[in-house]
Formats: structure tokens, C-alpha cells, sequence
């Protein structure tokens, strides 16, 4: 029996699946996670896996909350070890009072446990020997097993997982029966020879409600097809390569004439970064809404095109779903690590609009409205996603679009314009705003061209190297980056429910954990307010937030504080008034770690007042 009293939690718990790489076991760990949503339970899923093929441990991790909380919470509940390579580590995770579920097909000496958690063992690996002769059935087949063992441990529902296995090898109904009997193989000899359920368990619930299990990669190539892209050139990057597929998917739905059956869009795998970078940006300056989707490798390398986009002023939209770095990093990790390469991309005075979505829906609507920003601004727009958004499949509201939207594709001289003899230079600032009038080429057969330009050049675009013409185009430039934090989406505010003089700023992949760890900072006595940043530049909004607080603190997942670095080289700001609090081993933050790092500082500006002289 364990030394501590084993955990006792309905719909409140962490399960993990330890796994190898290549095993079969992801179909197995997402059925989990999926039946546990059709009980009506919200989870959070993540997976954990290595950058090679095959071989290496991979982990899945299911957070059940009906509380709804979608971020991770850190720690285990309930631990599924598939994985002798990793055996003490994963035992090592397992919170006091804990399970433990492992194939005991081969003994595992009494030293190798803990004697502060409950251990079952099943043996998966003789169960599947017996029943299937061909090794890699019996590989497969085990994984379903254990699921099978699962919904007589915990109470997940097995109509759900017999409807999961029908829905996924529709088609290949030869399929169906053996999946399904692998599933009762394991839970009839869990419940004829382990107590169950175990302390953690499952009920039905109703509070998934009408929100939608989806990543955020598939959330922006949809974003994309809804906000009027047609041409995406790319080259595969973990982890932006889904991004990509995703758009090419939904154009097959969306973007195919029925009349002709001809193709209504392109999608072009080029045979780098530069060339999709290149691509895009050519495809765009003549008019087609065009984007790439890569990662911080692929930023490194795109820089040059990144300055000719901003000098030239032709729009494009660039997805970058970040990992770990630098260089090759931690490609199958996650972080917010792009931050300042995006908003200072390329040589010079350069400075780009960046987007900050915080979950797949979110990211489906600043993916479309980047789209209207490039064509607004004329100007590369960067949608900063990460491995931890992008990849991953989170419970989020439904998508919402308005069929009456229309795109803005900003000033714009039409043949009939110039016909009516307004004046057109194509780098004049015509209405102080800093955003000039563009033409599409042929706009016109005689009026209205001119030649596009990398180099220095006047208000008619003529090349010139006069330094108070350069000057006048700079300022425009800088006038127009002014413009764009009136047009970019505003912070998001919430405040306690007292008077504070502390807040907390945070953006992106952040958000699950903080609205949870903001609920454990309240309980214990911590009150802060707090503004969630969606975009640079940073409108009034966030100069006015930390205005009226005399602690900030700015979580971000980044080694060098990189937006409190943007907040202090953009603004006029109390560099003592902004707190970093930095997460950047490559797994998402956790809610236990913010409440660590912000309430131990709290705690220590709390001063004791000396007693009384002879008291």
C-alpha cells in the first residue's frame, strides 16, 4: 500500500502516456483525449515528441478540468509508462499519491517504485503475444489495450472509444473488429483482477458545450482562406509545415471553381526560404494576397526580403510558429522566442506589425485580418504563433465570420482614378497617415507604372540617393508604424476586484496558464490586474496600463525578456517598474510556475514594520 493517501479527484486530474516514437500509440493517446471530450469533460491535450523519425520517447499529456482550465498545470495524476528508456523519469513525475500504470509482462525490481504511489500493472505485452502473431499488430494492438484497461480504471466511456474506431477506419471496415476487441481484451482483465476505478476517475459532464477541439495551425490556414489569400509559398519546417498543408486542404474545398473544376488558388512548395519568401512577396506585389508560413530558421534566412518588403511597401503575411532556438534548437519544443528578429527583420531602421494570438479561434481571426493589415499598411505583417498553439489541439469557441465582411485592401488607384487626372505618387503621403497609393501593374495601359525599388527613392519612385528625400521617405515610414497601433487589434484588460497597484502583462500561448494562475494568485492574497497584449506596436492602452501600477510583471517564454525589451526600446517606461518573469525550457509554462515566480516576489516586497522602541 502506498505511504500517502492515494489522490482522489472526479474530471480533476492529469493522465500522461509515455511512449516511443513511431510505436502507433498517438492514434490511441488522441482517441483518450477525444472520448474524454464526448463525456462532456473539457481537457487540454499536448504532445511531447522528439524531432527524428522514430525511436525516441515521446510523451501525450491529457489535462482534465471541468473547470475548464486549458493550460498546463504541471505534475502527473495518473502516469500510462510504455517507456523503459524513460522509466524513472516518468516515475519521478508522478505527483504523492499517484498512479502508475506499466506493463508487468517482465518484472521490474521493488527499488524502481515509489512507495508514495498506487501501481498497477497489466501485462500488455504477454496479452498481445497471445492473441496476435505478427509483431507489428502486436506493437499496435497494444496501445489499444491499455486504452481498453483505461475505461475500466478510471470510467472512460467505451461507446465513445467504439465510435472513435469507427469514425477513424471508416472505410477500412476490416479494421473496426480487431481494434475494438483489443479495447475489451484489456478492460475485461482489468476488471477481473485490479480494484477499480482508481481514486481518479471519470463522470459525464456538460461542459464542453459548443466550443470545438482544433490546433492552432489549422485554425490560420483556414484564417487564411477566410481572409482572401490565394497564394501561400513555403518550405517544410517544424514546427509550420501543418500551417501549409492546412491552407492547401481547405483550398481544395473552398477555392475550386465547380463551374470549371479549375483551381482558384496556389500553393507552391519552394526549395527554400528564400524562394518562398521571394514568391510571396512577388506574388503580392501583384496583388494577390500571398503568405508563407516557417519558423525561426526560416526567419533568419528571409531577413533580406523581410527589408525589401517594408521599403518597397508591398504586402505580405508571414506565419511564424516558433520553437526553441538558437539555430537548430529544440525543433519540437516551444517557446516565444521570435519576438525581436520578427519586429526588427532585416538591416536598417526596420520595424514590422506583429500579431499575438492566444488560441486557435483567436488565431483563425487575426489570421484573416492580417491579411487587411498588409493591404492597409502595405507592409509584411507577422502572425506569431508557437509550437505549443500551432501544433497542438485545444477547446476553443467556434469560429465566427461575418459573410457581409469585405476585404480592405487600402488605397488602391484604379484605371478610372488616374483617368480623372488624381494625382498619383506612388511613395507620397497623401493624408499624413505615412500610407501612400499604390497601383496594381496594368492598372492602366499608359498611366499610373512605377518602378519598384529596393533602394532609395523619391515620392514618384525614382531612384535617389539625395539624403533629405531619404530622410522624408524614413519619417513617412515612421509616421506609418504610428498609424498602424490605431489599426492593430488593442490589449485585452481584465482588473481584479479591489484596488491594486500590481499587474501582469503576458501575451500568446501564455493565456491558458495565466487565467488559471491569476485564480491561485487571488487565493492566496496576490491581487493584480492584468492586460493581455495582442499586437505591436503597442497601442496607448499598454503605456497607459503600466502608467497606473508600480509593478508590471511580463511573462513571456524567452530566455532575454524580449517584450519587455520592445515595451523599453519603443516606449518611454520605468525600466524598475516591469518584473520579467522568464519560462524557456521548451515546455509550455505552466499556471504552478507563474504562481511561484510572482508570488514569491510579492511576498518579498512585503514589509514587516519594526516594533516600538521598549515594546
Amino acid at each position: 500500500m502506498p505511504t500517502t493517501s492515494p489522490i482522489s479527484s472526479v474530471n480533476n486530474f492529469v493522465v500522461r502516456f509515455a511512449n516511443v516514437n513511431g510505436s502507433g500509440s498517438a492514434s490511441a493517446n488522441e482517441m483518450f483525449a477525444r472520448a474524454v471530450l464526448r463525456m462532456g469533460v473539457p481537457i487540454a491535450a499536448r504532445n511531447i515528441f522528439p524531432s527524428n523519425i522514430q525511436g525516441l520517447p515521446t510523451w501525450y499529456e491529457v489535462r482534465i478540468s471541468q473547470a475548464g482550465y486549458l493550460g498546463t498545470r504541471g505534475g502527473v495524476d495518473l502516469m500510462v509508462a510504455m517507456n523503459p528508456q524513460t522509466w524513472d523519469r516518468d516515475i519521478a513525475a508522478i505527483e504523492p499519491g499517484g498512479y502508475l500504470l506499466y506493463d508487468s509482462t517482465r518484472p521490474v525490481p521493488a527499488s524502481r517504485f515509489r512507495n508514495d504511489i498506487t501501481v498497477v500493472g497489466i501485462p500488455l505485452t504477454a496479452m498481445c503475444n497471445r492473441e496476435y502473431s505478427e509483431p507489428r499488430a502486436r506493437q499496435l494492438f497494444k496501445n489499444m489495450v491499455y486504452l481498453g484497461a483505461l475505461t475500466a480504471l478510471i470510467g472512460l466511456d467505451v461507446t465513445a472509444i467504439d465510435a472513435l474506431i469507427s469514425e477513424q477506419f471508416r472505410g477500412k471496415e476490416k479494421l473496426i473488429e480487431p481494434n475494438t476487441h483489443a479495447v475489451r481484451l484489456g478492460r475485461d482483465w482489468t476488471l477481473a483482477n485490479v480494484p477499480c476505478p482508481l481514486g481518479v476517475r471519470l463522470e459525464p459532464a456538460n461542459a464542453v458545450g459548443d466550443r470545438i477541439f482544433v490546433d492552432g495551425n489549422s485554425a490560420a490556414g483556414l484564417g487564411a482562406v477566410y481572409g482572401g489569400a490565394t497564394v501561400c509559398a513555403w518550405y517544410p519546417l517544424t514546427p509550420s509545415t501543418s500551417l501549409a498543408e492546412a491552407f492547401s486542404r481547405y483550398c481544395k474545398r473552398f477555392r475550386v471553381d465547380p463551374a470549371t473544376g479549375k483551381n482558384k488558388y496556389a500553393v507552391i512548395q519552394a526549395e527554400d526560404e528564400l524562394a518562398s519568401i521571394g514568391i510571396v512577396i512577388g506574388a503580392a506585389w501583384n496583388g494577390a494576397r500571398a503568405f508563407t508560413a516557417t519558423s525561426g530558421p526560416g526567419i533568419s534566412l528571409m531577413q533580406e526580403f523581410f527589408g525589401l518588403a517594408y521599403f518597397a511597401e508591398i504586402p505580405a503575411v508571414i506565419f511564424d510558429v516558433q520553437r526553441g532556438g538558437p539555430s537548430t534548437g529544440m525543433p519540437t519544443r516551444t517557446q516565444q522566442s521570435d519576438l525581436l528578429s520578427c519586429a526588427y527583420a532585416s538591416h536598417g531602421d526596420t520595424k514590422n506589425v506583429l500579431l499575438f494570438p492566444s488560441d486557435p479561434s483567436e488565431t483563425f481571426e487575426l489570421s484573416a485580418q492580417a491579411f487587411d493589415l498588409a493591404d492597409r499598411l502595405q507592409a509584411p505583417i507577422f502572425v506569431m504563433l508557437d509550437l505549443d498553439l500551432g501544433m497542438n489541439r485545444q477547446l476553443c469557441k467556434p469560429f465566427a465570420w461575418d459573410d457581409a465582411r469585405s476585404y480592405d485592401r487600402g488605397k488602391v488607384a484604379t484605371a478610372a482614378d488616374i483617368d480623372a487626372g488624381k494625382p498619383f505618387m506612388r511613395y507620397d503621403d497623401v493624408d499624413g497617415d505615412g500610407i501612400p497609393v499604390r497601383s496594381y501593374p496594368g492598372t492602366h495601359p499608359t498611366m499610373g507604372s512605377f518602378m519598384t525599388r529596393g533602394s532609395s527613392k523619391d515620392r514618384n519612385a525614382r531612384y535617389t540617393e539625395d539624403g533629405a528625400q531619404y530622410v522624408e521617405n524614413m519619417e513617412r515610414l515612421r509616421r506609418k508604424f504610428e498609424t498602424a497601433k490605431n489599426l492593430v487589434p488593442r490589449p485585452i484588460r481584465a482588473n481584479c476586484g479591489a484596488p491594486t497597484r500590481c499587474g501582469v502583462m503576458y501575451f500568446g500561448s501564455t493565456t491558458p496558464a495565466m487565467d488559471e494562475a491569476i485564480t491561485l494568485l487571488e487565493a492566496g492574497g496576490h491581487r493584480l490586474d492584468r492586460l493581455r497584449i495582442r499586437a505591436f506596436p503597442f497601442h496607448q492602452d499598454v503605456l497607459d496600463f503600466v502608467a497606473e501600477h508600480d509593478i508590471v510583471f511580463v511573462v513571456e517564454q524567452n530566455r532575454d525578456a524580449q517584450l519587455r525589451t520592445l515595451l523599453l526600446a519603443e516606449e518611454s517606461l520605468d525600466p524598475a517598474r516591469l518584473v520579467s518573469i522568464l519560462h524557456y525550457d521548451g515546455m509550455p509554462i505552466t499556471a504552478r510556475f507563474i504562481v511561484g515566480a510572482i508570488g514569491s516576489r510579492l511576498d518579498a516586497r512585503k514589509v514587516t514594520p519594526l516594533r516600538k522602541l521598549g515594546a
